[in-house]
Formats: C-alpha cells, structure tokens, sequence
C-alpha cells in the first residue's frame, strides 16, 4: 500500500530584500529558490547540504516562521503558505518542530513543567491537572523523570534540553515535526541517544519528519528519502539507499565522498571541491554549481539545467543527464 502525501511543496522561494540605499536597484539573497517536494505520511524525508544551501530556512518557511515569496504549501491537499494568522495558530499544533540550538529555544526563565504544559494550554486541551500528567507522561517517555518538572534549562546537560525541546513537540501528538539540525550540537555518543529516541517517537506516535542536516552519516541511518539541495535549489532527490549507492550529481558525490568510511581497510575516492559557496544574492548564471564542479560544460554556464527524472523516482538536476 502506497503512503498518501502528507505535505506537497511546489515551487517554494524565499527571498530577502537588500538595502542598498534609495539610488541602487533592489537586490534578493535567494534564500529558497523554486524547491519542490512531497512528505509521505509515516516517513522520514532528509534535507542535506553545505551551511547557507536553504535547508533550514526552507523548513522555517514550511512552519511559517518565515513567510513564504512565492509558491504553495499543502498539508493534507489544503494550501497553508496564505493561511489567516489564527487558522495558521491552530494547524500548528499538527506541524511541530525541534530546533537546532537546545537551549537557545527553550525559555531560560520558566521551569521545564510550565515550557511542556504550555502548548497544551495554548491549545485549550486538558485540564490544568491532566496537563501535568501529561507533561509526566512525555518527560518518562523522553528518558527524564518527573522530579525534573521544577527545574530550569541551565540545570541540564545540552542531551537533556534536546530530549526536553522533543517532548515539547511531541506532547501535542502532532502528525509532521521539522527536526532542524537536532543533533549537530551534541557530543557524537549523546547524538545516537537522540537519534534511537527520534526513530521511538516515530514508531510509538507514527510521526512524519522532515530531517534537516548537513551530516551525511546521520541521514544515511535515519531517513526514508533525501533531498540535496545547493544555493536554495534541489539538485538530487531520491530514497536513502539509492542515492548513497547511485549519486548522480557531481555535488552529491562530493558530499558522500566526504562521509567517514566505516571500516579501516575500505577505500573511497576523495572529491574535494574547489572555490568557495558563491553568495546567493548573487548567484551564477546558468547551472549554480558550475563554477566548483569538475564536469562543467558550456551549457552549464549559460543555461540552468532542468530536473531530469531517472528511475525509482530519482531526479537530478543537471545538463549530464539531459543528452
């Protein structure tokens, strides 16, 4: 049986205006160029790519927490990208998310009882008693105790507060949470703790994520299907096990030849990329890529490339693949 698509977006952008001053042309960083994706219902969907690629702002945006440029975003076939401010408030407590920083999002002057029980009063749901049962409830789920109720962020280890920002999204039972880097500021034995604890939540609350990271290693062992993305655009999408045995694109490559091999005597080519990100408020003409990728062609400098569908639903894009 065929997962029914949970959230569908098409077309995506987020710009953010330049000032220049009042005689110059306005100018746009393209934060999220023209992305265009599905989530399935019970699957883990990845974001990879470089620091400043639009991974993160793109699963801001699909919250809200940014407003969208231009394009849709359906959750459930219902376009939410122009939603009212109260109907947007209220799907919220369907569409989660866990930050990268766990301290930096969890308020510092209120104890971990009042940060877990306030989505459920925001939300009107259960009495003020139920709320804390709750709270109990998720806290043991997460690894943590209920004599940890009264105390405050400071008081935990950066483990702790992460497992403390999941119960917070989960504790309204939601259907899709954005986990946004959730793991890279934690020490690597703390960050298989997380990741088992993600992989429970998902089983136990059949959940949705979409799991934004740059770290190869990680989506390779938690997602479903991944998404590479470069310069705010998708340049490789396909399933987990096809695109770390088929990587198609010469960006995509690079990235998993960087990842560490797991036995000693294992060899892996070295793809070491040359030049720097360019920025995105000005971007190459034609292919972004081109100007770091050891395959460019002419076209690739005057022409963007289309999105080339291969098999199993893997598309790519890139003029390599358009002969």
């Amino acid at each position: 049986m065929v997962a029914s698509p949970l959230l569908e977006v098409k077309n995506l952008k987020k710009y953010y205006e330049v000032d220049q001053g009042w005689f110059k042309p306005k100018t746009y960083v393209k934060a999220v160029d023209d992305v265009s994706f599905t989530v399935y219902k019970g699957e883990t969907f990845g974001l990879v790519g470089e620091s400043g690629c639009g991974k993160s702002t793109t699963g801001r945006t699909l919250l809200r927490l940014n407003a969208p440029t231009d394009g849709s975003i359906l959750f459930e076939n219902k376009d939410i990208s122009e939603l009212p401010y109260e109907k947007m408030r209220k799907l919220r407590r369907r569409i989660q998310m866990v930050f990268q920083d766990p301290y930096a999002s969890l308020n510092p002057k209120k104890t971990i009882r009042q940060i877990l029980t306030e989505p459920l009063r925001v939300h009107d749901l259960h009495s003020k008693e139920e709320r804390v049962k709750k709270a109990i409830e998720i806290l043991e789920i997460v690894g943590l105790s209920e004599y940890h109720l009264d105390r405050y962020p400071h008081e935990f280890s950066g483990g702790q507060r992460q497992r403390i920002g999941i119960a917070r999204a989960v504790i309204l039972q939601p259907d899709l949470i954005v986990t946004d880097e959730p793991v890279s500021a934690l020490d690597v034995s703390i960050q298989s703790q997380v990741i088992n604890l993600l992989l429970k939540l998902q089983k136990e609350f059949d959940l949705t994520y979409i799991f934004i990271s740059h770290d190869l290693s990680v989506v390779k062992h938690i997602t479903d299907r991944v998404a590479v993305m470069y310069l705010g655009k998708i340049v490789e999408l396909a399933s987990t096990k096809e695109l770390f045995q088929n990587p198609k694109h010469p960006y995509t490559k690079a990235l998993i030849s960087a990842v560490p091999v797991s036995h000693p005597d294992e060899k892996r080519e070295r793809i070491i990329l040359t030049g720097d990100v360019p920025s995105p408020a000005n971007p190459p003409k034609g292919c972004s890529f081109h100007p770091r990728c050891s395959e460019c062609m002419a076209i690739c400098q005057t022409e963007a490339p289309p999105v080339v569908e291969m098999e199993n639903g893997h598309t790519v894009t890139c003029h390599l693949f358009t002969k």
